[in-house]
């Protein structure tokens, strides 16, 4: 006898044809449509065959057969196992997944079905793993793959160059792995429309090939190691909205041919080794919301055709290089929808523009490390609500305005020259360093000057951000303050920190000044290196009743965290003493100690160790000083710690040996010029 099998998942009412031989008229009367196994015997004639445990009845009118083996027929519809995508795409995401290191996805189930590793129906936000489907081809029975985002996988393989065998891919996202190789060139030929690989291992240039992708909305390529000259063909992507370039080792100019990026809404190239001025071009860009020019290597002044941005959102421009460069505040008045301006250390000379206080900012303000002079006008008090307002390190003078003190939300004005303070913090009013300096006794920071100094010290000892700890003998002060964003915090013996800035775009949903180690170190004081203090744009220690000489200081370096370190810079009594140091390069590998020596003077019986951020990498530093043998042996202890924003931390461990001498006094050094 001949039999056939029919796996059936089937609608209420179907009609099913087979080689228009076969008809069967299917009816189910009950709303339970499970998945059915009819096993059919030959029949020469005119049938009924009634299934009582579905009603299901079939009608089956043949002609006569010729087959004599087994024939099964597979019906699937959209409850079945079989897949509707064409077998070279199932092969292309095989070949796939043995090229980025992808081991989970089940080749048993269907890649468009949603299941099976193929898709994670509840996904954490930046861990997506999903392969996404258009099944709409051929009247729903063929699928083609248009999207894999892959975000957060541990892919530890390479980029795949041959997707021309995905026809219609649009997307493409491997963020936040360890993909590494190069960014193929034969990506170039296909209808992409967003590629993102934020945040992975690639090196080498962008292929000039990139330019032809005309389809091509979103390119986001930060926290990479790329380098070389942007290729001009890029100039060629004119839907282009979204371009992220940050956090790289890109040179040269921009160029000229990014005039036609017309459609541009957020450009990002901070964290970069670019030259040149920042150019004209960029006014062009009319319907740009959001630009960041932070430690890219371009130099100032800011064009003044910046003032036609007028839909701008958020504007970040920091650390521009050039002495010479400097200019007054740019024109920003028409800027009617800004809620973040970022302007620090861009050599802006002059006062503070009325206008300013006038411009909708409600999220940032920081001015920081300019040369900006005269009074705090009183249109800055439309700010009050603006979440952070950042003005240090400038030479702002006169009285701070009352709105400050008593509706700031989050406000640091310390290192001006605001008229003498009693209190180094105010509510939420950093205010540390931020009067005239002078002859205070036992410290240079007048808001300091109601402690009295027990005694001279000649050592200090901080666990930055940790605990307590006994090191050799040493014990290091307890440094577990909660900080913040504009704080100033005096320890119990001689010594305080102050902290400026809060982390952006970090994804997380409070900001935590401190960070633990996860890692193991090969470092014989591994203890040190358990906890660290971050801060984002400045944090300075400030050790005072110190007393006189010269000071050996030994800084003892290693990251804790991450393999792709980047750049401090440590103003260090008054001059910058390192800039763009690269650990990991330093220290020939990770979780490895390296060991730089420095000099200071200490006049005024003060100490401070300033760190800011250039606009590149993320640091987490501390130092210490050991007693001399002239001095008494209870040390206190002394830290610092500075951390860094990005989507990426990278937290690095300094501890600064300072070996106190008599004699050789040095001529006195203003802590008021110790950032520039």
């Amino acid at each position: 006898p001949l039999k056939a099998s029919l796996s059936l998942s089937l609608l209420p009412y179907a009609f099913l044809s087979f080689h228009a031989r076969l008809r069967l008229p299917i009816s189910f009367p009950t709303s339970n449509y499970t998945h059915i196994c009819i096993k059919i015997s030959y029949i020469s004639h005119l049938s009924t065959v009634y299934f009582p445990s579905s009603s299901l009845t079939i009608i089956m009118s043949f002609s006569r057969l010729l087959f004599a083996s087994l024939i099964a027929f597979c019906l699937a519809t959209f409850a079945s196992g079989a897949t509707r995508l064409p077998d070279d795409e199932v092969e292309a995401l095989r070949d796939m997944a043995k090229t980025i290191g992808k081991t989970n996805w089940n080749f048993s189930a269907d890649p468009c079905g949603g299941q099976w590793g193929w898709t994670d129906p509840n996904p954490v936000k930046g861990s997506e793993n999903a392969v996404s489907c258009d099944c709409s081809f051929s009247n729903g029975t063929i699928c083609h793959v248009i999207s894999i985002v892959l975000k957060t996988q541990n892919l530890g393989g390479s980029l795949p160059p041959d997707l021309g065998r995905f026809p219609y891919l649009k997307e493409i996202d491997f963020s936040r792995n360890y993909l590494n190789g190069t960014i193929p060139a034969e990506w170039g030929a296909m209808p992409l429309v967003n590629i993102s690989i934020i945040g992975n291992r690639l090196t080498g240039p962008i292929p000039k090939e990139i330019g032809n992708i005309s389809t091509l909305a979103s390119f986001t390529v930060e926290f990479n190691q790329l380098s070389g000259v942007l290729p001009q063909e890029l100039g060629n992507l004119t839907r282009l909205e979204k371009m992220h370039l940050s956090s790289n080792y890109f040179t040269g100019q921009l160029p000229a041919t990014f005039e036609k990026l017309t459609t541009m809404k957020d450009f990002r190239i901070g964290d970069n080794s670019f030259t040149g001025q920042i150019p004209d071009l960029i006014q062009k860009w009319t319907n740009l919301e959001k630009l960041v020019i932070q430690g890219s290597g371009l130099s100032g002044p800011i064009p003044p055709g910046i003032a036609l941005l007028e839909k701008m959102a958020d504007l970040r421009i920091s650390d521009l290089q050039g002495n010479g460069t400097e200019a007054p505040f740019p024109p920003l008045t028409n800027m009617k929808n800004l809620k973040t301006l970022i302007l620090r250390s861009c050599n802006i000379i002059g006062p503070l523009p009325v206008f300013v206080g006038e411009l909708p900012i409600s999220k940032t303000l920081d001015l920081s490390f300019n040369k900006l002079i005269g009074e705090i006008p009183s249109s800055f008090s439309g700010l009050r609500k603006a979440d952070s307002i950042y003005l240090t390190g400038n030479q702002l003078n006169g009285t701070v305005p009352d709105w400050i003190i008593k509706d700031g939300e989050s406000v640091d004005l310390s290192y001006n020259n605001f008229r003498n303070e009693s209190s180094c913090l105010q509510r939420n009013v950093n205010l540390f360093g931020s009067a005239s300096m002078g002859n205070v006794s036992g410290s240079t920071v007048p808001c300091l000057r109601s402690f009295q100094c027990p005694k001279q010290f000649y050592s200090l000892h901080i666990n930055c951000g940790g605990k307590e700890a006994t090191i050799e003998g040493n014990t290091y002060e307890d440094d577990t303050d909660p900080a913040g964003s504009s704080r100033f915090y005096q320890s119990r013996t001689n010594w305080g920190v102050s902290t400026t800035g809060h982390f952006m775009d970090d994804d997380r949903s409070s900001d935590s000044f401190t960070w633990t180690n996860a890692t193991k170190l090969s470092a014989n004081t591994s203890a040190l290196y358990m906890d660290a203090r971050l801060s984002p744009i400045s944090l300075t220690y400030y050790g005072f009743c110190m007393g006189s000489g010269s000071y050996t200081v030994t800084l003892h370096f290693a990251e804790i965290m991450f393999t792709d370190d980047k750049d401090i810079q440590q103003p260090w009594q008054g001059k910058l003493v390192q800039k763009d140091f690269s650990i990991q390069e330093e220290a020939g590998g990770v979780g490895k100690a390296i060991i730089k020596n420095f000099t200071a003077i200490v006049t005024g019986n003060a100490l401070e160790i300033r760190f800011y951020w250039a606009g590149k990498g993320t640091n987490w530093a501390a130092y210490f000083v050991p007693p001399s043998e002239n001095s008494s042996s209870n040390g206190t202890s002394a830290g610092t710690v500075v951390g860094i924003v990005a989507a990426v931390v990278v937290v690095i461990f300094l501890i600064l040996g300072i070996l106190w001498w008599k004699g050789c006094l040095g001529q006195k050094i203003s802590m008021r010029h110790g950032i520039f």
